[in-house]
C-alpha cells in the first residue's frame, strides 16, 4: 500500500519550490533593472504600443481598454500626489513631515505617494494583463467606443485640473527637472548653486 500523503506533500513541496525560484528570479530581474528609469519605461511605452496595435487590428476590448486607462490615470495621480497630503493636515493634529506652505519654511523634499518604479512596475502588470484578457471573447463586451474616449477624457481633464490646482494651492512640485541643486559651499562659506 502507497502512502498518498507523503507523495502529495512531495509535489506540493517540488511546486511551491519551483514558485519561489520563479520568484526569486522575478525579483533579481526587477532588482538588475530598477536604476535604468528611461530604458525600462521605453519597456513600458513598447507593451502599450502592442497592446494598442492589437486593440485597433482585432476591433474589440473597448472595455479592457478603457479600464486600463482608468487604471493608468489613477496611478499617475498617485504618483503626482505627495506622501503626506496637506489638504489632509489641516484635519490631523500630526507633526510628521509636511510641505512647506509659506516661503520662509524650512525645506522638505517631495516624497511620492506612489514611487517611480511602483508606477513602472503597476503599469506593467496592467498591461500585460491586459494583452493576456484580449484573448478571451468573454471580455470582449460589445460597446460603442467614441463615448468611452470622451468620457475619459473629460475624467481625464477634470482629474488633471484637480490635480494642477492641489499643487497651485499648496506650493508643490512634483518633478525635480527644474529646482535648484546645491552642490555645497565654497571656502567664504556662500552656498553654490549647480548650473
Amino acid at each position: 500500500m502507497q502512502d498518498f500523503t507523503s507523495d502529495s506533500s512531495t509535489q506540493q513541496s517540488t511546486v511551491s519550490l519551483a514558485f519561489l525560484r520563479l520568484s526569486q528570479k522575478l525579483q533579481k530581474f526587477l532588482d538588475d533593472i530598477t536604476p535604468f528609469r528611461t530604458a525600462r519605461w521605453i519597456g513600458a511605452l513598447v507593451f502599450i504600443i502592442l497592446f494598442m496595435i492589437r486593440i485597433i487590428m482585432l476591433q474589440g476590448w473597448y472595455i479592457i481598454t478603457y479600464a486600463l486607462g482608468i487604471y493608468h490615470l489613477n496611478l499617475f495621480i498617485a504618483f503626482l500626489t505627495p506622501k503626506i497630503d496637506p489638504a489632509m493636515d489641516e484635519f490631523e493634529d500630526d507633526s510628521g513631515p509636511s510641505l512647506p506652505t509659506r516661503a520662509n519654511e524650512e525645506f522638505r523634499p517631495f516624497i511620492r505617494r506612489l514611487p517611480e518604479f511602483k508606477f513602472w512596475y503597476s503599469v506593467i502588470k496592467s498591461t500585460l494583463l491586459s494583452i493576456f484578457l484580449t484573448f478571451f471573447q468573454f471580455f470582449d463586451v460589445p460597446v460603442f467606443w467614441p463615448i468611452l474616449v470622451l468620457y475619459f477624457i473629460v475624467l481625464f481633464c477634470i482629474t488633471m485640473k484637480r490635480q494642477i490646482m492641489h499643487m497651485i494651492r499648496y506650493r508643490y512640485l512634483p518633478f525635480t527637472h527644474s529646482k535648484p541643486k546645491y552642490q555645497g559651499h565654497d571656502e567664504s562659506g556662500k552656498v553654490i548653486r549647480a548650473k
